[in-house]
């Protein structure tokens, strides 16, 4: 079978076009959490990156390494946000105190770091990977 380059490159254009728009074409799924204000933890992205506590801390396993990763740390129990709020306000010996922090940004760093984790574990027993390579929820 000789086939000729130009019928080759119009035969995977054509594929590739075809597969582009089946993956576009695909509604996304997203899971909405109502225990989650979204623009509160959006806000508090900004605070997070406002007095970068990225420089000692990490998320997802990514930023500094002076404090702890703070991706789980509103579930672990004895955790949570009574912890977070009372490492806000005083401090320990390697943290300062943000006490001077207003309280909505507070707030905001709070509802950020509680969403961050919502999505910072996953059950991948939950997912199936389809055959166009795609990730979908089970």
């Amino acid at each position: 079978m000789n086939i000729k380059p130009l019928t080759l490159f119009i035969l995977l254009c054509v594929c590739f076009l075809t597969y582009s728009f089946s993956i576009y074409l695909q509604p996304i799924f997203t899971k909405q959490d109502i225990s989650i204000d979204i623009h509160k933890a959006i806000n508090g992205r900004l605070v997070w990156q406002k007095y970068n506590c990225q420089s000692c801390h990490q998320l997802y396993g990514l930023g500094g390494y002076l404090g702890p990763d703070l991706t789980n740390i509103y579930s672990k129990k004895g955790k949570g946000e009574p912890l977070i709020r009372a490492f806000i306000y005083t401090g320990n010996v390697v943290m300062p105190s943000y006490g001077h922090m207003p309280e909505n940004e507070i707030n905001e760093l709070v509802e950020f770091l509680k969403q961050a984790d919502k999505s910072g574990s996953v059950d991948y027993n939950t997912f199936n990977i389809s055959y166009t390579g795609m990730i979908e929820q089970k």
